[in-house]
């Protein structure tokens, strides 16, 4: 049962996440993509830019964002290396990395370029 609703309050943050860019003027380009290595929640497209976001929930802003692991960048890093092979530029397009908190009452929080590939 707890399973269960840690899913969809995933799914909500996510799906909330999402509209929010969308108002912002971002087009969703996937959400929840599968790849090889792994899963991006969503992927976002800005003019000829895309931006993969990692979505957490938790109770505070602070225990989403630790839960932000260097393994689970590493996977993200793959994953949108996977995602880019398929775009017209490739490897070349623009990319960024947000992170979108989200706490226990719905508030969001976007970190943008949270992450960089070192």
């Amino acid at each position: 049962m707890q399973g269960s609703i840690s899913y969809y309050a995933g799914q909500a943050a996510e799906n909330a996440v999402a509209q929010d860019y969308v108002r912002r003027g971002f087009t969703i380009a996937r959400e929840r993509w599968r790849g090889k290595r792994g899963e991006i929640d969503l992927i976002m497209r800005h003019g000829p830019d895309l931006i993969f976001v990692e979505v957490k929930k938790s109770k505070s802003f602070e225990r989403a964002a630790l839960r932000i692991t260097r393994r689970q960048m590493d996977r993200i890093f793959g994953s949108a290396e996977e995602f880019l092979a398929g775009e017209p530029n490739g490897a070349l397009t623009n990319v960024r990395f947000d992170v979108a908190l989200v706490d226990q009452t719905g508030q969001l929080r976007i970190v943008e370029n949270a992450f960089g590939h070192d």
